[in-house]
């Protein structure tokens, strides 16, 4: 089923396993393969506040995009719109800490913005107690990921990636992939019909839209954020 972009998915890996740059700099590789940086670890350039919402819960700090908690915090998403992309990026979380990454999102469903990769303490955090469908990797409250996904343990920083072309989706975890999905299966519509948002139209299917990295009151550390537009 992937045989028609395997190829790049091959120089993806090259290129994000090869002799790195420094933190949150693009390696000649990574440059040659399309991918383009999201964060430059000394300001918040290209992305905003989600639906017009105030500033606020953000820091960059130490080469990190730090999400500071307990605050008066909002969601941050890209400036730019994506269609198929591959977006990978580092994240690390605290004891019992929850937040995710959100992409096909769109303003004009803020209860449901857009499907959302699960970062989560699965053992520390209560959503997690609740099924794998809400732990790492997760389609958030719809899809779970694999059972042996090589989770690293809190405070240490794992990698992530999101593949998408076309209807084709997948949540990758540190080199692995750990959930592979089609908008509009079966298995989404039965996963979107036990989830909290059965009642939201168009939740999880296919659009143009922006990325966001979501806000949910706790710390949250990113570094080395970047997206290749896959064609």
């Amino acid at each position: 089923m992937l045989h028609h972009f395997l190829p790049a998915l091959l120089v993806t890996i090259v290129g994000l396993t090869s002799l790195s740059a420094a933190e949150n700099q693009l390696t000649a590789t990574e440059k040659s393969a399309g991918w383009t940086l999201l964060f430059d670890g000394q300001t918040m350039n290209g992305w905003r506040t989600y639906a017009g919402k105030p500033a606020g819960g953000w820091e960059v700090k130490d080469g990190t995009l730090h999400a500071i908690a307990k605050v008066k915090g909002t969601e941050l998403i890209t400036e730019k719109k994506f269609n198929d992309f591959e977006f990978a990026w580092e994240w690390k979380l605290p004891l019992a800490g929850n937040n995710g990454v959100k992409y096909f999102v769109t303003e004009a469903r803020t209860a449901a913005p857009g499907p959302e990769y699960q970062m989560l303490d699965d053992v520390g955090h209560p959503d997690g107690k609740i099924g794998t469908h809400r732990q790492t990797a997760a389609f958030y409250d719809v899809l779970p990921p694999a059972a042996d996904k090589p989770m690293k343990p809190v405070g240490e920083w794992n990698a992530s990636r999101i593949v998408v072309k076309g209807n084709h989706v997948e949540h990758w975890l540190n080199g692995k992939n750990v959930l592979t999905y089609e908008l509009g299966s079966e298995a989404v519509k039965a996963g979107l019909a036990k989830s909290k948002f059965t009642k939201q139209p168009g939740f999880g299917e296919k659009i143009v839209g922006h990325i966001m990295l979501t806000y949910h009151q706790d710390d949250c550390w990113y570094r080395n954020i970047k997206i290749r537009e896959l064609k």
